[in-house]
């Protein structure tokens, strides 16, 4: 049997941490920034834990 394909997209999208984790990056970070604080968009820029629903689907389509 051909061994399983890592998604593409999902790749470029999820890191893991080292306790398994998968991190992503928060929306609302590619324009308009005049309109948005510097605080709002300091928070922005953190990585984010993904969700526990969310980070089932994800993990199947890294293969992991």
């Amino acid at each position: 049997m051909p061994k399983q394909k890592t998604h593409s997209g999902a790749k470029k999208r999820f890191k893991v941490t080292g306790s398994g984790k998968l991190m992503k990056q928060q929306a609302n970070l590619r324009h308009n920034f005049e309109g948005k604080p510097s605080r709002r968009t300091r928070r922005l820029s953190q990585d984010q834990v993904l969700a526990k629903g969310d980070a089932k689907v994800a993990k199947k389509l890294l293969g992991l």
